[in-house]
């Protein structure tokens, strides 16, 4: 047993990695599940498919252990918003991953539902299977803010439980009892939700002009940009340097990204083009450019982020950088998991099937996903020569037609 466990949680350190999802009665999702995830997995569907609500299914969770249960319910317009139309009872969450590749998977079950005074934790429990051959063991276990946990490194059937009562059902026991050094199976899953990066950039946050200060991790809108070039260039000016030669590759006549401290205190992001003499302000730097850099920055972060989701990362970029972008996502999944959100066939034509899912909705109006690799004939069509997107447009998938809301398998 202690081989095992120092076999587990000795080894080189490597991000945790989500397996598998499933989610009921949450807005158009009735019931998706999705199995055997990769560290990088697309969504793909036009407007309407479910791709921002499966991207917000992330967002809640992580709000729910960021900032509460209740602020997070209240800013989706409560159940009347949040639960599927004509659905009844709570919303459920089903989370599978891995700690590091050696570690047992770990299921994480959430179920929230309200009452006349606000939400509620109708039912919350951890469990792992130590070896194929054994039965899942549960280690934390709570219903309306009851119920047991076991603690310690590497808890299991022989530990003794502790019974816990949270001052409220609207507490999340993951995320109380995670505080607390003495459970470091269920700290390790409250930080690593805790801390999830859910990407909503837009070129236009990067534009302004903050106060002066170095930040380690771009923000969701992007608005810090100058903060973190200038965090890398008084901690990481190689990587920097990488990142901007990146840049200059993709953008024609791109050759320097300077910042520059004002009498103010704010900080000035300006970028030199060729031939002219002079750098341009950001706020006069073309869309694409501005998002190309802040992606870079993102992906490229010395000490990575565990879980990055982007939402349409197309937006203001032109078709040709969209498959180079797909491949630096790619690379950045050595450090971290990435999740994305598209509708570009060109960004598409630099995936791999088995990391593209296919969202529609159904006949009911409810989202369904497909992934790409569990088509008939696609992996026969790559292997002759065809790409991803294109296969997509030309009505190749199985799930309808690619620029409407329905569809399903044919």
């Amino acid at each position: 047993m202690q081989q095992f466990e120092s076999n587990i949680y000795n080894s080189k350190i490597e991000p945790p990695r989500i397996e598998y999802l499933c989610v009921e009665n949450y807005r158009a999702l009735k019931f998706l599940e999705l199995k055997n995830l990769t560290a990088f997995t697309v969504f793909l569907g036009p407007n309407g498919s479910g791709k921002s609500t499966l991207f917000d299914v992330f967002a809640f969770l992580s709000e729910c252990f960021s900032l509460g249960l209740r602020r997070a319910w209240e800013q989706r317009g409560r159940f009347r918003e949040l639960r599927t139309r004509g659905g009844i009872g709570p919303l459920k969450f089903v989370l599978k991953y891995r700690e590091n590749p050696n570690s047992p998977l770990i299921t994480y079950y959430l179920a929230i539902n309200e009452t006349t005074r606000g939400p509620i934790v109708e039912e919350e429990w951890l469990q792992w299977q130590l070896n194929s051959k054994g039965k899942p063991f549960r280690f934390l276990d709570f219903r309306l803010g009851e119920g047991f946990v076991l603690p310690g490194e590497f808890p299991g059937i022989t530990d003794t439980r502790m019974t816990e009562k949270l001052e409220s059902a609207e507490m999340l026991a993951v995320n109380t009892l995670g505080q607390f050094s003495k459970h470091p199976r269920i700290s390790a899953l409250r930080r690593f939700i805790s801390d999830w990066h859910l990407s909503y950039l837009t070129a236009e946050n990067t534009r302004g002009i903050p106060e002066a200060g170095p930040q380690e991790y771009l923000s969701q809108s992007g608005n810090n940009l100058p903060n973190v070039i200038q965090y890398f260039r008084e901690q990481y000016p190689q990587r920097l340097d990488n990142i901007i030669d990146r840049l200059c590759r993709r953008i024609p006549r791109m050759e320097r990204v300077e910042i520059e401290l004002l009498t103010d205190g704010r900080l000035l992001l300006r970028l030199k083009d060729a031939p002219f003499e002079q750098p341009v302000l950001a706020k006069y730097a073309s869309d694409g450019t501005l998002k190309m850099l802040a992606y870079l920055m993102l992906l490229y972060n010395p000490e990575p982020l565990q879980f990055i989701g982007i939402e349409e990362p197309e937006n203001h970029l032109h078709p040709r950088l969209l498959p180079e972008l797909c491949e630096e996502c790619r690379n950045a999944t050595a450090q971290t998991q990435l999740m994305v959100t598209t509708h570009s066939p060109f960004f598409v034509n630099g995936l791999r099937p088995e990391e593209l899912w296919v969202l529609y909705r159904d006949e009911l109006g409810f989202t369904r996903a497909r992934r790409a690799s569990d088509m008939l004939g696609i992996k026969e069509f790559m292997a002759a020569g065809a790409l991803l997107g294109q296969l997509w447009i030309e009505g190749y998938f199985e799930v309808g037609d690619p620029m409407t809301n329905n569809g399903g398998p044919r």
